[in-house]
């Protein structure tokens, strides 16, 4: 009957041994095959199995050598070990692999954020923070790629951060962001996230304060936190960030101050040479993070904080995921004159290292033009889109939502003007088919404001007047 147990797949990737071997491993240890058992000779199993005789004599020597079985030239093999000992010991073994793992203060900080926010479903109209990967020139950027790529044989190894894309971003930030730094301050990195992990990793010591904006990006809380920093949400009003009158200065403000993540407000010249004030050469740092600066509607782009600072005290972090497409994974990181040594070492360190032909290639797609031609174009495309929402957004669900427009950005704000919980609201749009960001997740402590954080930038005005069309059912 040994053979009636034993179903072998004849067209599966794994050898006729190997399952045989594990099938018979498994009817020892569940004790279906007692202790003292004897199994048919090699001869017979392999007949009523259909098999060679060599596949079941592979697998009983394997079995002998495990200890399972007891074989000897002439005998037929007898079980050896009593399948409850077996059962045992795995519950054993399963015991300890199940118990709750020791983890370092850094994990275990890590692991009480919401962050990263994790999507099971595919991008789906109105999800924030992405722009739209369709619009994106790929044959361009293949053609960049390439050449890149056939070039890195005859390319001598070089720094980590390369030279041509260090300069061309040196150029295009001062330009466009009124950043001031050389070249040798760029950082190039696989995400702005990669960014605030090693300026943490940098500047702050346990127990450090620091400051973030609170709604704001979680990932920047996230961050601090893990590395023992203590994290205080700052209030916002319509310029975004608040001073706290008289209050200490921390060694760490975090801040996004051209587009206040999630409201899009924008911070005034007055706010920001505030907080340059409150800041101490060399004691108090400030991140700025200008996640989607590229996109200006309404008015000119007010210039960097960075380019405000007198003293280096400003970390100015970019990224190209919004700009150009998500599955770049590069961003960029400008440093304080006095941190630059300090930092590039910190970056190899931890690896937080971009592909230099990726590099290579984003230099030449900088170079030639295309990259601030996409730019051109985007934005007019976002401005058109974020028309279109806010428009759609007033006419079918005025009564419900109190929009905040943007002077620019990829994303908006809709409040919920008669209260209430806005979760129990995201939760009945994602279901609908509507993926939106509860305002109240993106705050520190207990929220104060409840409202939908919607993206328009990834989306067509067909689909968005769609989801809007949605949501005004669902409401």
């Amino acid at each position: 009957m040994i053979s009636a147990l034993i179903d072998l797949k004849r067209t599966g990737d794994e050898a006729l041994v190997a399952q045989l071997t594990s099938q018979l491993r498994s009817l020892i240890a569940s004790g279906r095959l007692g202790k003292g058992r004897t199994l048919p000779s090699s001869r017979r199993l392999a007949s009523n199995l259909g098999v060679s005789r060599n596949t079941v004599t592979y697998a009983f020597e394997q079995l002998a050598a495990e200890g399972y079985l007891e074989a000897s030239h002439g005998r037929r093999p007898v079980v050896k070990v009593d399948g409850g000992e077996r059962q045992a010991a795995g519950a054993v073994a399963s015991g300890v692999r199940s118990g709750k793992p020791r983890l370092s203060p850094w994990a275990s900080r890590l692991k009480q954020t919401d962050w990263p926010m994790s999507y099971l479903a595919p991008l789906r109209p109105l999800r924030p923070g992405h722009g739209d990967a369709r619009e994106f020139p790929n044959e361009v950027w293949a053609r960049c790629l390439r050449r890149s790529a056939v070039r890195a044989a005859k390319r001598e190894l070089g720094p980590v951060n390369r030279t041509r894309l260090r300069e061309a971003l040196a150029h295009y930030v001062a330009t466009s962001r009124g950043v001031r730094a050389s070249a040798d301050q760029i950082l190039i990195l696989p995400s702005a996230q990669a960014a605030l992990t090693l300026i943490a990793a940098v500047v702050i010591t346990q127990g450090d304060e620091v400051w973030v904006e609170d709604p704001g990006y979680p990932g920047a809380a996230a961050a601090f936190r893990a590395s023992g920093a203590r994290v205080t949400g700052i209030k916002l009003d319509e310029q975004g960030m608040q001073r706290i009158p008289g209050a200490a200065a921390p060694t760490l403000i975090f801040m996004t101050p051209s587009h206040q993540h999630p409201t899009g407000r924008l911070m005034s010249l007055a706010r920001r040479t505030e907080f340059l004030r409150l800041s101490r050469p060399g004691k108090t740092w400030i991140v700025e993070d200008d996640y989607d600066g590229e996109f200006h509607y309404d008015s000119r782009p007010v210039p960097s904080l960075q380019g405000l600072d007198a003293h280096g005290r400003v970390f100015y972090v970019g990224t190209f995921s919004k700009a150009m497409t998500s599955d770049i994974r590069l961003g960029y990181l400008v440093v304080p004159p006095a941190l630059v040594g300090t930092l590039e070492i910190a970056q190899r360190h931890i690896g937080l290292i971009a592909a230099s032909h990726v590099q290579e290639a984003l230099a030449e797609f900088i170079a030639d033009g295309h990259f601030l031609a996409h730019l051109r174009r985007m934005r007019r495309l976002y401005h058109a889109r974020r028309d279109h929402l806010v428009e759609g957004l007033q006419r079918h669900l005025g009564e419900v939502l109190s929009v905040e427009v943007p002077s620019g950005g990829i994303q908006l704000v809709a409040r919920l003007r008669r209260g209430g919980v806005d979760q129990a609201a995201v939760k009945r749009l994602v279901e609908a088919g509507v993926e939106t960001r509860a305002l109240s997740s993106l705050s520190l402590g207990r929220p104060r404001d409840h409202g939908l954080l919607l993206g328009f930038a990834a989306w067509r005005e067909s689909e968005i007047s769609a989801a809007v069309r949605t949501m005004a059912s669902c409401f």
